[in-house]
């Protein structure tokens, strides 16, 4: 059932196929080319959520088969890697001493209130409340990107863009609920060194930390990094519930999946992280609503996994957009001169080209 992907890619129309398909969810994609059902419900299930948190049935097509279009043509396609220890001191801390060294700051508890226009409906300012000290004052710049998720965007976009096409169509574009659960075991269960997927109804990709990353390792007790997604046609039922009735719930389904290897194993502590609005669904027709990093706007410009780059809703999709739209930032006509012309590795490789969404105007 694959074979039109691995036939499109071998004709250099690979990616151009992939993008035509996210009109199919992927079960519908693979009911098309004739798949039994239970190739989607015993294999690709787990693929699904794992790459979007949702099922077959609610998941575009175009990213199950970006994964094993990626997968074909990089090297490294499949591999996996983990951060090793905690984000805020192994990935967060070493990013703002790299941005302090840079010369940039970066301002904690700073929230933005308001994006102030000018005359010609450009930004002038940004209105920036400081929680440390309970005043607002006036940011300047000489061009604004927002990185916020595209739930967050909607409510600052100003009156005046919203008839514009790239901000219009952000009203297609949702982001998903997501909860992380973190579970320190009192015995090992796991030897495994990799992430793991799930046909789980509750769980979605897994790892446990113990064998996966230095920081944790422990050779008589397993960390567990679990992501709970119980994502039931655009609701959540579970992330307005409390901490201990999803860890109990992790507990029943890992019970239910490692009978053996969980007989006798008790909870030392644990940790729960939801996400009300994680990365954008990426259901079925969801592409065309997408926008590139470079808006109408001369001097503002978006980032975030929502905008238009080749890995879809995930982190690697948000990093990359932050590159492409460093990218654009220095083509700009506006900045012509001012930013030093450099190549920024990874940005585009080639898949600019076999894809229509950055209109030069």
């Amino acid at each position: 059932a694959l074979l039109p992907v691995i036939w499109e890619e071998i004709s250099g129309n690979g990616q151009k196929y992939v993008e035509e398909m996210d009109k199919y969810s992927f079960s519908e994609y693979m009911e098309m080319l004739g798949a039994p059902k239970r190739v989607v419900d015993e294999v690709f299930i787990a693929m699904s959520k794992a790459l979007a948190f949702v099922k077959p049935e609610d998941l575009s097509a175009t990213v199950v088969l970006t994964a094993l279009n990626r997968f074909l043509k990089e090297t490294e396609g499949s591999k996996m890697a983990f951060l090793d220890g905690a984000p805020p001191e192994r990935l967060c801390k070493p990013m703002v001493e790299r941005i302090e060294q840079n010369g940039g700051e970066v301002r904690l508890k700073n929230p933005l209130r308001k994006i102030v226009l000018d005359d010609q409906g450009k930004v002038d300012h940004l209105e920036i409340a400081d929680l440390n000290s309970g005043k607002t004052y006036d940011l300047n710049a000489d061009a604004y990107v927002s990185a916020m998720p595209v739930d967050i965007l909607k409510k600052f976009v100003p009156d005046q863009w919203k008839a514009k096409e790239e901000f219009a169509k952000l009203d297609g574009l949702e982001g998903i609920p997501v909860i992380n659960v973190h579970v320190w075991l009192d015995k090992k269960v796991c030897d495994v060194d990799q992430l793991m997927f799930s046909r789980s109804k509750l769980l979605s990709v897994y790892a446990d930390m113990s064998n996966t990353c230095a920081e944790y390792a422990d050779k008589d007790k397993s960390m567990l990094e679990l992501v709970f997604a119980d994502h039931v046609d655009g609701t959540d039922k579970w992330i307005g519930r409390s901490d201990q009735d999803i860890v109990d719930a992790t507990m029943a389904e890992l019970h239910k999946l490692f009978p053996k290897e969980m007989q006798g194993a008790n909870v030392l502590k644990s940790h729960v992280v939801k996400t009300p609005l994680s990365v954008y669904w990426s259901k079925p027709g969801r592409q065309k609503f997408r926008p590139a990093q470079k808006t109408s706007i001369p001097n503002f410009f978006l980032a975030g996994d929502f905008t238009m780059q080749r890995y879809l809703a995930s982190m690697e999709g948000a990093i990359l957009s932050g590159k492409q739209v460093a990218d654009e930032i220095q083509r700009a006509p506006e900045f012509k001169g001012q930013y030093p012309l450099v190549e920024i590795p990874g940005v585009y490789g080639g898949w600019r080209d076999k894809v229509d969404v950055f209109p030069d105007n």
